[in-house]
C-alpha cells in the first residue's frame, strides 16, 4: 500500500509541479488544469489502443497539453479575458473535446502495453527527477528567471522591455504540459482514461503546493521538490483517511479544511513575525 501511495505521489507530483507554476510563479489561478490531466489521459489511451507506442503517445499526450495552455493564454493575454475565466472557458471545451478524442466517457487498455516496462516506482521516480533537474536548470536560465519575476513584479518586466503576455504563454504551455504529463502516467499505471477523471484536479494541486511549501520550507530543499514531497504527503493522508473507514467522497472536505488550516497557521506566523519585527 505504501509503495502505491509513493507512486501515486510522483503522478501528482508532476501535476503539483504545473500548479505550482501558475499559482506561485505567475499568480495566475488557472483552472485550465481539470481539462488537460484528461487531455493527456485521453490523447494516450486513444493513441495506445491505435497502435503508437506508449513513449511517442506520452509525448504527444504532452504536447496536447501545452497546446491548452497556449490557448488559455491567448484568451487572456490577446482578448484580455481575466485568468480566471480564460481557465474556465478552457476547461468546459476540453470536456467536449476529450469526450470527441475518446469517442464514449472512458477507455480501458488493459491488454496493451504502457510505458511501464520496468517497476512502476522506479520508472516514475526517474521521470519526476528528471523532471525536477530540468525544471530548476530552466529557471536559471534568463527566460527562466524572467518567467519567475513575471508573478512577483509584472511592473519591473515591462520596463525591462519584456513581453509579460508571451511569458504569461511560455508559463501556462509549460504548466499543462507537466499536467498533461501527470494524466498520460497515470492513465497508463490504471490502464484507462475517463471523462471525469479530472474534477478537483486543481484542487489537489494547490493542496500539495501549499502542503508542499509548508511543511518542507528547509533552506537545502527546493521549492520543486517541496511541491513533490507535498503531493506524495497529500496521497498519504487521503490513504489514512479511506483506512480510518471515512468515504472516498468526504475527502474533498477533509482536503478543503486542510487547506484552510494550513494558511491560516501560515498567517499566524506571518502575523507574529511581522509584530516581532
Amino acid at each position: 500500500m505504501l509503495i502505491s501511495v509513493i507512486e501515486q505521489g510522483l503522478i501528482f507530483g508532476l501535476l503539483a509541479l504545473g500548479v505550482y507554476i501558475t499559482y506561485r510563479i505567475l499568480d495566475f489561478p488557472d483552472l485550465t488544469v481539470d481539462g488537460s490531466i484528461v487531455l493527456g489521459a485521453s490523447v494516450t489511451a486513444v493513441l495506445i489502443t491505435s497502435g503508437y507506442h506508449p513513449m511517442m503517445a506520452t509525448v504527444l499526450a504532452v504536447l496536447s497539453g501545452a497546446i491548452a495552455g497556449f490557448v488559455t493564454g491567448l484568451l487572456h493575454v490577446k482578448l484580455k479575458i481575466s485568468h480566471l475565466l480564460s481557465g474556465i472557458l478552457v476547461m468546459i471545451s476540453l470536456y467536449s473535446k476529450n469526450l470527441r478524442i475518446m469517442n464514449s466517457p472512458n477507455i480501458q487498455f488493459f491488454q496493451y502495453d504502457t510505458i511501464f516496462i520496468i517497476p512502476k516506482w522506479i520508472l516514475l521516480g526517474l521521470v519526476v527527477v528528471v523532471v525536477k533537474l530540468l525544471l530548476d536548470i530552466f529557471f536559471k536560465t534568463k527566460i527562466g528567471m524572467v518567467l519567475r519575476i513575471t508573478g512577483d513584479n509584472p511592473q519591473l518586466i515591462t520596463s525591462l522591455g519584456v513581453d509579460i503576455g508571451k511569458m504569461k504563454i511560455i508559463g501556462l504551455m509549460l504548466s499543462n504540459a507537466l499536467v498533461a504529463l501527470s494524466g498520460a502516467l497515470l492513465a497508463q499505471y490504471q490502464r484507462f482514461s475517463d471523462i471525469n477523471s479530472g474534477t478537483g484536479t486543481i484542487v489537489i494541486g494547490l493542496a500539495s503546493v501549499i502542503i508542499g511549501q509548508s511543511l518542507f520550507k528547509i533552506r537545502l530543499i527546493t521549492n520543486t521538490t517541496a511541491v513533490i514531497l507535498g503531493a506524495t504527503v497529500y496521497k498519504l493522508i487521503q490513504a489514512y483517511t479511506l483506512k480510518l473507514g471515512l468515504l472516498a467522497n468526504d475527502f474533498k472536505l477533509i482536503t478543503a479544511s486542510l487547506i484552510v488550516l494550513i494558511l491560516g497557521i501560515h498567517h499566524l506566523k506571518s502575523q507574529r513575525t511581522d509584530a516581532l519585527c
